[in-house]
């Protein structure tokens, strides 16, 4: 026998499982337990967390972290004990260009015309933060800096076509010192809808190194790559109605399990997405558990915002097929008429990670499983498993509400924190340099006070 095989032989015999190894490890396993709970317990509770003014409802410690109190806990590792941070949000009058990303060639497009749907995140973010208290009027002593644009609603209402966006954002970029001077690493730009950053036609050329908001980190838009970098740029929720969001009564109530009609549903236009078309293949099969009204988002048929969500609250679950800029809003959507969202989208990204176990309020299943076998499964679940995941998501939907971040908890909240990662000391880039006296410079030794637009991009 070979010294291998005997020094193998050896190791297993040394390690062989008796019944006395197996209640030693019980014990120790009981042992562990016990005293992981008294250290726990013998030290107070991290102050980093998401409700520092007043206590929030209980939120089940499966769901998130919380302190004895109920707050939700951000983690401490990464993003430090409080928020502090500070962010320059750029005028719409100090640089040319800028006002037509966020009202078109001729101003005429209206704020109010893009609050609506998607579209509503990118205009309520840039307003929110111009009322923050983390808002500075001082570029020298900001941390990030925040660039305002409308322009996927500009763009769908005819105010600039692709082409002139890719020109007006470019013109603008090159008038900003600060962006030239990070290579954009401090700047934060918002694209809310499936095409993402892929709106402006140049984004990898000019801002690939910027922090980008969007609500769908999964969709290409028949692009071959996403623009969306799970490192440095951050998912948002996708912009709920208003009126579903609001505290007291809600334009439409949820209604109590016993008395939905169907088990799931399926909300939307087919246009063409296989996943979509197999959904209202099933519900014509199983019209009595599966409701798809696809007719009825088109043309005169189309349906209103009280129909809407009347519909949605009609099911168990709610099921989010990829594909659609929509797909996203109706998982989000879910939470507020208190059905479970049923992710049918293998790529998804989903906002706030690093403190939310989606596991415990939701369900993702392989886009590939739409079928009889999707019914047979959603129908096994007992209707007290349901109520506990639509309870655990009632606690953190205010996650999904576009609030100030003086709230305690909101989504601009939860964005600060996220944005504080961000954060770095020292601002460099390929084209910036500095001096044994600390100054910074450009490729031509001229001090950064002094440069003048435009200046060269990228």
């Amino acid at each position: 026998m070979s010294n291998k095989t005997r020094s193998f032989s050896a190791h297993t015999h040394n390690t062989s499982c008796t019944r006395t190894h197996q209640i030693g490890a019980l014990l120790l396993l009981t042992a562990t337990f016990f005293f992981t709970r008294l250290f726990d317990q013998s030290f107070p509770p991290s102050p980093c967390n998401l409700d520092q003014e007043r206590p929030s409802s209980n939120v089940n410690l499966r769901v998130a972290k919380t302190d004895d109190g109920g707050h939700l806990l951000w983690p401490e590792r990464g993003y430090g004990s409080h928020l502090s941070l500070k962010i320059y949000v750029y005028s719409e009058n100090e640089i040319d260009g800028l006002k037509h990303l966020l009202y078109g060639r001729d101003g005429t497009v209206s704020t109010n015309a893009c609050l609506k749907g998607q579209w509503g995140s990118q205009v309520k973010i840039h307003k929110l933060l111009l009322e923050s208290r983390f808002r500075t009027r001082k570029k020298e002593e900001a941390d990030l800096f925040f660039v305002p644009s409308y322009v996927k609603c500009v763009r769908m209402l005819g105010g600039l076509n692709d082409k002139e966006i890719n020109q007006t954002y470019v013109k603008v970029l090159s008038q900003m010192p600060y962006f030239r001077r990070s290579g954009g690493r401090d700047h934060i730009f918002v694209f809310p809808s499936g095409a993402g950053a892929h709106l402006f036609k140049s984004w990898a050329t000019y801002i690939n190194r910027s922090i980008i908001l969007t609500p769908e980190g999964d969709r290409t838009d028949k692009r071959d790559t996403s623009a969306f970098n799970t490192w440095k740029d951050i998912i948002i929720p996708g912009n709920v109605d208003d009126g579903m969001t609001k505290a007291g009564a809600t334009v439409v109530q949820p209604l109590p399990l016993s008395k939905r009609k169907y088990l799931a549903n399926y909300l939307g236009r087919a246009q063409n997405k296989v996943g979509r078309l197999k959904l209202i293949e099933l519900a014509k099969k199983y019209g009595d558990k599966l409701e798809c009204p696809e007719l009825q988002f088109s043309g005169s048929n189309k349906l209103g915002r009280v129909e809407y969500f009347q519909h949605l609250r009609n099911a168990k679950f709610c099921l989010a097929p990829r594909g659609e800029s929509s797909w996203t809003l109706r998982f989000y959507e879910s939470f507020f008429v208190e059905c479970v969202p049923v992710i049918l989208s293998d790529q998804v990204e989903l906002p706030f990670q690093n403190v939310i176990d989606y596991t415990q309020i939701s369900i993702k299943l392989p886009s590939t499983l739409i079928g009889p076998e999707l019914l047979e499964y959603l129908a096994s679940i007992p209707d007290e498993v349901i109520e506990g995941m639509i309870a655990r998501g009632r606690q953190l939907r205010c996650l999904w509400v576009y609030a100030p971040d003086s709230e305690p908890c909101s989504t601009m909240r939860a964005i600060m924190w996220e944005l504080q990662r961000k954060v770095r000391q020292f601002h460099h880039s390929a084209e910036t340099f500095w001096l044994h006296n600390g100054s910074i410079v450009n490729r031509d030794l001229v001090e950064f006070t002094n440069w003048k637009p435009p200046m060269p991009l990228p």
